[in-house]
């Protein structure tokens, strides 16, 4: 009796002595922390797996010291291998704690509120994977280290050694898809093929990157929806990332409308609306005729924003409001179906006519302003030139210049 109060006695004390240690180093590390990220969060995230740790491996040490003269008794024997599984466990804990700890001060010199966070975002994506094949690689050698703990464990060790080929190859067939997966996240986190809040369009969805697993992709669809996929979806299949290079993102409008449409009516008119909303960054406005057959005029109003969901807004602001200017301002623009009846003599303006002769100067171009000639379109009538944004992408899709001999020729 008086040996297992001795024993109690020395385990609370050495259990005490643990926390109140723990306890000292906290409030010192939290009070150096308000000068320092890395120990202000050593304070937050690693506070609770220390004190387990050490309150644990203080314990295992006062239970081995006091009964030592009683060494051959089987609950001493069961309860220190007890004491050291939970050990190497609450180690393990606070190891992982401690890349938690990393990867938020890492990340605290990286903002992600700003509107040009491409290196943020490519840098959380990394070292998120690494901290999770970290984290998976600390479980892994804990269990390990646990199982070997076991005298019939250690026993065949030996032999899973010998075989360790045979079962690596059957564990590579029976894990194919989930090894696969794990290297492409590997591959998407360093690559820079894709990061997290990224926007893409995968299987006809457009969304936004919410995670990025070893495994597998969550993207959160426009209307809160979460699409799940595998990681080897995005390394053996195309798709389209908006934001890439940049988060700035170009976007479509259609219309088609009748032949009689005032074009650079129109055209000025999409440019005082998108001058007066701030959906638009200044970049690009152009109102193009991009098809004028079966009957209809295929007008495409390009605009640009500065991310993919200021760049739908603004879709659709250019929609209603050049719908709405046809509508009211222009109604003979509207979409219409013609029939002509009789011989086509009459002296309407869509029926036939006699061509006008030309008049004197009529094939010279006319100066239309602004150094500009008359057949020359303006600036929001051209994808390619005009302004910085358009030669910068007319350079982009231009070929090689042609050799000097081959010009000659």
């Amino acid at each position: 009796m008086d040996s297992y109060l001795w024993t109690l006695v020395v385990t609370v004390g050495a259990a005490v002595l643990a926390l109140v240690v723990v306890e000292a180093v906290h409030r010192t590390v939290r009070r150096l922390g308000r000068r320092s990220v890395l120990l202000s969060e050593l304070s937050e995230h690693s506070h609770r797996p220390f004190q387990v740790a050490a309150t644990v491996l203080a314990i295992q040490f006062g239970v081995r010291f006091s009964t030592g003269y009683g060494v051959g008794t089987p609950w001493r024997q069961t309860l220190l291998h007890l004491l050291v599984l939970a050990v190497v466990a609450t180690t393990a804990w606070f190891v992982a704690s401690l890349l938690l700890v990393s990867e938020d001060t890492a990340l605290a010199r990286f903002r992600l509120d700003v509107p040009d966070n491409r290196q943020a975002r490519r840098i959380k994506t990394q070292i998120v994977m690494l901290r999770r094949i970290t984290v998976a690689v600390i479980v892994v050698l804990s269990l390990g280290v646990m199982l070997m703990t076991f005298p019939s464990v250690r026993g065949v060790g030996a032999s899973v050694l010998a075989s360790a080929g045979v079962i690596g190859v059957v564990a590579a067939l029976a894990a194919q898809s989930v090894l696969g997966n794990v290297f492409a996240g590997l591959q998407l986190a360093f690559s820079d093929a894709v990061r997290l809040d990224d926007v893409v369009v995968v299987e006809g969805e457009w969304g936004r990157v919410e995670e990025l697993t070893l495994s597998y992709v969550v993207v959160q669809i426009w209307d809160d929806r979460r699409l799940i996929l595998p990681t080897s979806y995005f390394t053996s299949k195309p798709f389209q990332n908006w934001t890439r290079t940049r988060a700035a993102v170009l976007g479509t409008a259609e219309f088609e409308v009748d032949w009689s449409v005032p074009v650079q009516a129109m055209r000025e008119e999409l440019r005082r609306l998108v001058e007066g909303t701030e959906l638009w960054d200044g970049r690009t406005c152009v109102l193009q005729v991009t098809d004028a057959v079966g009957g209809m005029v295929r007008l495409r109003a390009l605009v640009s924003a500065a991310d993919a969901p200021r760049l739908w807004d603004l879709r659709c602001l250019v929609r209603e409001h050049l719908v709405g200017w046809l509508r009211d301002q222009r109604p003979t623009a509207l979409p219409r179906l013609r029939a002509e009846v009789g011989d086509g003599s009459g002296l309407l303006p869509w029926q036939s006519a006699a061509p006008r002769r030309p008049t004197a100067g009529a094939g010279r171009p006319r100066s239309a302003g602004n150094g500009r000639t008359e057949h020359e379109p303006p600036d929001d009538a051209r994808l390619f030139g005009g302004g910085d944004d358009g030669e910068a992408r007319s350079s982009a899709f231009v070929g090689p210049d042609e050799p000097a001999e081959a010009s000659r020729r």
